[in-house]
């Protein structure tokens, strides 16, 4: 094990979600989920409190919401109200400027959804850039275009889907070209595990449905590489695939860079156990701070020893 040396100004007691430079961003796609009651959220939790809680133990999450609608000003406030300032949001460009214009001619609907994101601007970790399979090659000077005209202080990530950007060619070679010189993340999908496996649960087979299947090329383009993770239900079918991880990102840590975990299962029901146990294997090969427990009963029981 390799040790991750702490800011000074930070006692090594401090968990991850207490830290402003963390090492590795750790979190998931959603922050409420009807089943994480009662073994993530302490008893009597309401919705609006979810985010909250949440946050006391993992850094970030990846802010599905913003791709189907946007927030109300009242909901932008709520969320940083929810949350302290050691926390990242990774917010998706809404639909309609990736999805249906596809980068193009949408300027004035970037501008609004970037002022509307205003409150938390300090707290978003990575504007993404979710494109779908349409959005191929000759779609590069669009996506060119657009990163040229982002802030040069915003953090973005670039998730592609075409199968021309996984073959290794010169396409691929394009893209990750326009990603480096413009310092944007590639955002790595790894949804091997549920395609592992034949669908033998509802959860699984919607997946296999859903989720994209594309090769898991691990190759950072700037300094906070994503990877998503969507695991397979039975958690222990899924250490197999997070072998390689284990090994990458604490190789990207020791590079200096801060790469986020995103981790997935095919319902999310397991989603926060998995994420723990992924930490636990990532500690076996670098100091990392420690995790807050999942359990609302390890809670308690921590706080009457302080």
């Amino acid at each position: 094990m390799r040790d991750y040396p702490l800011p000074s100004s930070i006692s090594k007691l401090a968990l991850l979600s207490d830290l402003t430079t963390p090492p590795l961003r750790l979190g998931m796609t959603q922050w409420s989920h009807n089943t994480w009651q009662r073994k993530f959220y302490p008893t009597g939790t309401k919705s609006g409190e979810r985010l909250a809680r949440y946050a006391q133990v993992f850094n970030t999450v990846e802010g599905n919401t913003t791709f189907y609608a946007s927030p109300s000003h009242a909901t932008v406030a709520n969320w940083k109200a929810a949350t302290s300032d050691a926390f990242r949001f990774t917010f998706k460009f809404p639909q309609p400027i990736t999805h249906q214009m596809m980068l193009r001619h949408s300027d004035a609907m970037v501008s609004e959804f970037i002022t509307l994101m205003q409150p938390l601007h300090e707290r978003i970790g990575l504007w993404k850039i979710q494109l779908p399979a349409a959005f191929g090659p000759q779609s590069l000077p669009d996506l060119k275009r657009f990163l040229t005209a982002m802030p040069t202080s915003y953090n973005v990530g670039v998730e592609v889907r075409h199968p021309a950007f996984f073959a290794k060619g010169d396409e691929e070679r394009a893209l990750n070209s326009l990603l480096i010189e413009h310092g944007a993340n590639r955002i790595i999908m790894d949804s091997r595990p549920v395609f592992a496996v034949p669908a033998d649960t509802d959860a699984l087979l919607d997946a296999q449905q859903k989720k994209p299947c594309v090769p898991v090329h691990a190759i950072s383009t700037s300094n906070t590489p994503m990877v998503r993770f969507i695991g397979d239900p039975t958690l222990e079918r899924n250490d197999v695939f997070f072998a390689n991880w284990q090994k990458k990102i604490p190789q990207w840590i020791e590079e200096g860079k801060t790469p986020y975990l995103m981790i997935h299962t095919a319902n999310n029901d397991q989603a926060p156990e998995l994420a723990a146990h992924f930490y636990d294997l990532l500690t076996q090969q670098i100091a990392l701070p420690p995790l807050a427990p999942l359990s609302p009963e390890d809670i308690s029981s921590q706080m009457s020893l302080l």
